[in-house]
C-alpha cells in the first residue's frame, strides 16, 4: 500500500509538471516527453502480469539458473540496470531510487545477481567468478532488450567492479556507464583502508579489531559489534545503526555468505584470505572505456574519493560526482548530491549534451 501511495503521489506530481515546460520529465524535448500514464503503464508489456518482475534464465558452465529482475517505469531512451554490491547482497539497497527516478521519467531495473536472495542460489562455489558474472549481465541485458540506444549500467561497490569488467568487454551495448563508490584497484583500496581509514578509529577499538583480524576470528561477536558500531557509521552508511533504513537491514539480512566470503573474504575490514577479488586491478585498462562514464565518490567512503576522480579522468569520456557528506552508501546518506548528479548525467547523455 505504501508503494502504491508513493507512485500515486509521483503520478500527481508528474501530471502537474506537464504544465510547466521547465520540468519536463524525460528529455526536456516535447516530442520525447514521457507522460505519467505512459511511464506507469504495464499494458502491452510481457511483464504486466507480474508487475514488472521477470525471471531471466542464465546459462552457466554448471547449468541453467534463474535470476530475478523487476522493471520500474517505461522510457525507451533511458533504462538503468542496477548492479548491487556485496558480492551476494541484494537489490534492496537501491530501494531509495524509488524516491528519485520515477519523477524524472527514468526507467530502471532491480536485479538480484545469481546467488543473491531473490534469485537461484546454487551450491557451487566455482560459480562465484567475475568473468562468469560478466556473462550473466550480458544475458540479462539481452533478456531485457537493453541496447546502445538506451542502456545505462549502474554498479556500486562490487557492482562497480562488475560494471567496469562488463564495459571492458561489452561497451558497444552501452549508452552510459556509472561506477559508484568503487576504485579500479583492490590493492589500492586495501592500502587506503590501512593507511587512512583505520587510523581514524579510536586506538583501543582499532587494536581490538586488529587482534581478531590477526586471529582470523571474524565471527566473534565483539569483533562484529565493533565493526558495525564504529567502522560502518563512519564509512559505510553515516546513519546510526538504530536508524538504518529498513531496506538496508533487509539487504544485510539477505546477504549470501557463500558468495561474499568466496569473493570478498571473511573479514569485514578489507579483503583478506583467499578471496578471489584480492588482487583485482584494471587501472591500466581504464583508457579502453570510451562510453560516457560517471564516477561517484564520497568524502567518507571506504574508497578513496581522489581515486574516483582520477578514474573519471582516465576513461575517455568521464565525469566525476563528489558527495561531500556521503560514505559507501551515498544513495542514503548524501541524497542531496548523489541523485541530482546521477540524474543530470543520465539526461545529459540522453540529450547529447554530455
Amino acid at each position: 500500500m505504501k508503494y502504491f501511495i508513493c507512485l500515486f503521489s509521483v503520478c500527481i506530481l508528474m501530471v502537474s509538471c506537464t504544465e510547466n515546460t521547465s520540468k519536463k520529465i524525460a528529455t526536456e524535448t516535447a516530442s520525447e516527453e514521457i507522460n505519467c500514464t505512459d511511464y506507469l503503464s504495464y499494458q502491452g508489456r510481457d511483464d504486466q502480469a507480474t508487475g514488472g518482475i521477470k525471471m531471466v534464465p542464465i546459462e552457466t558452465p554448471k547449468g541453467t539458473f534463474n535470476v530475478w529482475t523487476k522493471r520500474v517505469g517505461t522510457n525507451p531512451k533511458m533504462k538503468v540496470l542496477l548492479l548491487h554490491g556485496g558480492p551476494g547482497m541484494t537489490h534492496e539497497i537501491y530501494e531509495s531510487f524509488d524516491g528519485f527516478f520515477p519523477q524524472e521519467g527514468i526507467e530502471y531495473y532491480y536485479y538480484d545477481q545469481l546467488g543473491s536472495y531473490y534469485s537461484d542460489q546454487p551450491d557451487d562455489l566455482s560459480l562465484w567468478d567475475t568473468a562468469r558474472f560478466v556473462e550473466e549481465v550480458e544475458q540479462v541485458r539481452q533478456a531485457l532488450n537493453l541496447n546502445q540506444d538506451n542502456f545505462y549500467l549502474f554498479g556500486q561497490s562490487w557492482g562497480g567492479i562488475l560494471a567496469m569488467e562488463y564495459a571492458l568487454k561489452y561497451q558497444e551495448h552501452l549508452k552510459g556507464l556509472i561506477i559508484s563508490n568503487m576504485v579500479p584497484s583492490i590493492p589500492d583500496y586495501m592500502k587506503y583502508n590501512e593507511e587512512v581509514l583505520a587510523p581514524q578509529l579510536d586506538p583501543e577499538v582499532l587494536a581490538t579489531i586488529m587482534k581478531y583480524e590477526a586471529a582470523e576470528d571474524y565471527g566473534n561477536e565483539e569483533y562484529l559489534s565493533l565493526i558495525t558500531e564504529h567502522y560502518y557509521p563512519k564509512h559505510v552508511i553515516r546513519i546510526p545503526q538504530k536508524d538504518w533504513p529498513n531496506s538496508i537491514n533487509r539487504g544485510f539480512k539477505h546477504l549470501n555468505p557463500d558468495v561474499y566470503v568466496t569473493m570478498q573474504g571473511p573479514s569485514e575490514f578489507g579483503i583478506k584470505g583467499n578471496a578471489t577479488l584480492k588482487d583485482w586491478d584494471v587501472k591500466d585498462r581504464l583508457h579502453e572505456i570510451k562510453v560516457p562514464t560517471l564516477a561517484i565518490g564520497a568524502a567518507h567512503d571506504t574508497m578513496d574519493p581522489k581515486q574516483m576522480e582520477w578514474l573519471a579522468n582516465e576513461v575517455k569520456n568521464g565525469r566525476y560526482l563528489h558527495c561531500p557528506n556521503g560514505s559507501h552508501l551515498s544513495q542514503y546518506d548524501d541524497q542531496e548530491h548523489f541523485f541530482p548528479g546521477l540524474v543530470s548525467f543520465i539526461k545529459d547523455v540522453n540529450n547529447n549534451t554530455f
